[in-house]
């Protein structure tokens, strides 16, 4: 968490230390009567742009720094146009627009790997859904036959003589609840298919764990599996993309499912709990499965190493990928007797409101 904090500390004075860095080479190129190209220095300007500006305004930058080579041509007192310095100046200004397409290429090539990784992630999603498409149907058909029951109810209260009315409203009301329900169960669904980039907001950790237990119901009920959540209260929100955090969730539980089953005996159990811990939040899946052999536990969340028959050995894997891009942590460890446990970490923020 402290080399985190470090990472973002120095991100945001990043664009501090390139306005410092200009303003001294400006000085120094205008002032001193150095016979060295000293606007080539800044071409590290340009390179520390990248890291805080998008391509527009590494291009703005890069056009800064050539004005300001030439202006300080013009601003040096007791100029003498000389054949080194022309040199020099070509030089620096031939240095800057190398190194600002240069770094145009940089720029480009992180969007690409950006959009590369949304892709990937997106593509497991689909994946890992068509896996559950028993569980799924079976959820959504669970509040269909509740509310054909409950309509039918409402008629027949409806139809008494004389009608009974409070009933016939406690039946609507049910009617309504279960219809919300299945919407809520399609409109999960279909925001794990969808291929949008990330977007990040303020979300409760606890409430992105119920809904995914929810999509994977059936799988546990099947498998004989005793599934037990202990979600801390008044854990602080944290800001990410929920459909990338459910993702996640549901690959750990998906896996703790499949490594149960996998067990060929002892207790069919999972855990999934939350917790606070210092300035994150923890989220914690145990199980009674097979548990992680040592000599491929370091390698278990490197992309393509899978143990399944079927797997492609890119669930973990994205999963790394989305909680290291919140800027949290994930690792496994193995449980004592039998079994394995996988966590992963995410930053809080202090000014966070506290919600249950």
């Amino acid at each position: 968490m402290a080399r985190q904090n470090l990472v973002g500390t120095a991100e945001s004075i990043l664009p501090a230390v390139a306005i410092a860095l200009t303003t001294a080479i400006f000085i120094a190129d205008t002032v001193t009567d150095l016979e060295i190209a000293v606007p080539a220095f800044y071409s590290a300007v340009v390179l520390l742009a990248v890291r805080f500006c998008q391509k527009r305004g590494v291009v703005l930058v890069g056009a800064g720094c050539i004005m300001l080579t030439l202006l300080s041509d013009v601003l040096t007192p007791d100029a003498v146009v000389t054949e080194t310095g022309v040199i020099n100046t070509t030089v620096s200004l031939l240095a800057i627009a190398s190194t600002t397409y240069l770094a145009l290429k940089i720029s480009e090539e992180k969007e690409a790997t950006y959009a590369a990784r949304s892709q990937l992630a997106h593509i497991a999603r689909v994946i890992t859904l068509g896996e559950l498409t028993a569980s799924i149907a079976h959820e959504v058909n669970q509040p269909l036959a509740a509310i054909a029951i409950n309509g039918n109810a409402c008629l027949q209260w409806l139809e008494a003589l004389p009608p009974n009315l409070p009933e016939a409203r406690r039946a609507a009301g049910r009617l309504v609840s279960d219809a919300s329900r299945a919407g809520d169960i399609i409109a999960q669904v279909r925001n794990l298919t969808r291929n949008v980039s990330p977007e990040k907001k303020w979300l409760l950790v606890n409430d992105i764990v119920r809904s995914t237990v929810v999509l994977i119901e059936r799988e546990i009920q099947e498998s004989q599996i005793s599934l037990q959540i202990e979600l801390a209260d008044q854990l602080p929100p944290v800001l990410g993309d929920h459909v990338q955090l459910q993702q996640v969730v549901l690959n750990l539980l998906l896996n703790s499912i499949e490594a149960v089953n996998m067990s060929p005996q002892g207790p069919r159990k999972i855990d999934i709990s939350s917790s606070l811990n210092n300035e994150e939040i923890l989220i914690s899946v145990r199980d009674t499965g097979v548990g992680i052999a040592p000599e491929i536990r370091e390698r278990i969340f490197s992309a393509f190493f899978t143990t399944k028959r079927s797997g492609m050995g890119m669930g973990l894997a994205v999963s790394r990928s989305i909680i290291e891009s919140h800027g949290g942590q994930i690792w496994a460890t193995a449980n004592s007797p039998l079994g394995a446990s996988f966590q992963f970490s995410l930053p809080i923020d202090d000014g966070g409101d506290i919600a249950s």
